[in-house]
């Protein structure tokens, strides 16, 4: 939901960085580092899984506000009334359980960084009141009489299209200017395979200083699509060394990859994202028996975000997919 940390957030960005060896990654990095050191609103784009977070985690780490608190929230995990709450805070019987007075985010991340993960999935109001603090105009705590000003830095990702949704009437067109001061698109790991390999060893060491992965196992690691992307990469490492038996983790260990997601070396570059993105949906739903809200939580997104992109995928969609599942939509 939300998290407030005061000491540094970013080790696992340099834990990570220091395994990247794509120019595209490298460059990422050093904008990064450029971008931190601006007091500029940040949209962090990128596909589920991408490491989106981590990015806005280092941001905060080169910044000068880097002694201050950290903190984050989830917009899509929370219903409107509740996110208002949550970011604004709310005094003693503003509403029905508020026995105490509550500061919202806002507050407690002021002189700091606030990191809105999912800002496309706010609600219409709460982005009208979300673009008014931005641009500097005191807020309320909800049941409150008492202007409240903060001086906060604001990031923000997304694994939408905004300037679709824009375009659609679904956000703001001034929110998304106000937010998009600066854009950091972290891309698909596979538009940087380079990296796969070495970040794949990355998390195994994590695990087991003397595991490592045979060479066909590697090679298999490069060839699969990831559509989950690093968060994927770790989740597979991670099973596969539990079925080890020794050291060596070889193909027989990396069985989560489905034969249908392995690129063939002779295949076509182009890849339909959509389609990615629909058979790791699909293959969450399968592992966890259709059970929605697990399915949300292995794909690293909330569940209205999945929910959403179920109708958008249309009622046949799932006879379409590579993967089968008995519905169980509770949880």
């Amino acid at each position: 939901m939300s998290k407030v940390i005061s000491e540094d957030p970013c080790p696992c960005f340099l834990g990570v960085s220091a395994v990247i060896v794509s120019p595209t990654m490298r460059r990422l990095m050093e904008l990064v580092e450029r971008v931190a050191r601006t007091s500029a609103a940040v949209l962090i784009t990128g596909e589920t899984g991408s490491g989106k977070e981590i990015v806005a985690r280092a941001i905060h780490h080169f910044s000068l506000r880097s002694s201050k608190s950290w903190v984050d929230v989830n917009c899509g995990a929370l219903p409107d009334q509740l996110m208002e709450s949550e970011l604004f805070g709310h005094e003693k019987g503003a509403f029905s359980g508020a026995d105490t007075v509550k500061p919202g985010l806002f507050e407690l991340a002021n002189h700091g960084t606030l990191f809105l993960d999912e800002v496309g999935e706010l609600e219409p109001r709460m982005q009208v009141k979300l673009l008014r603090v931005l641009d500097g105009v005191p807020y309320y705590r909800v049941g409150g009489q008492k202007k409240i000003e903060v001086d906060t830095r604001v990031l923000a990702a997304t694994n939408r299209n905004l300037e679709e949704a824009v375009s659609q009437g679904h956000f703001r067109g001034d929110l998304y200017h106000r937010l998009n001061q600066c854009q950091v698109r972290v891309p698909p790991l596979r538009e940087r395979r380079e990296d796969i390999v070495p970040l794949a060893e990355h998390f195994l060491k994590l695990h087991s200083e003397q595991a490592f992965f045979s060479e066909e196992a590697k090679e298999l690691l490069r060839r699969s699509d990831w559509p989950g992307n690093a968060r994927e990469v770790r989740n597979v490492v991670t099973t596969a060394l539990i079925h080890s038996r020794g050291y060596e983790i070889g193909t027989g260990e990396l069985g989560a990859l489905h034969p249908a997601r392995i690129k063939s070396p002779r295949a076509a570059t182009g890849l339909r994202l959509d389609g990615l993105e629909r058979d790791a949906i699909f293959e969450a739903l399968h592992k966890t028996g259709g059970h929605h809200q697990e399915a949300a939580r292995l794909l690293g997104i909330s569940r209205r975000t999945l929910s959403r992109k179920l109708k958008l995928y249309g009622p046949n969609a799932e006879s379409e997919s590579k993967y089968a599942y008995e519905t169980v939509s509770g949880g």
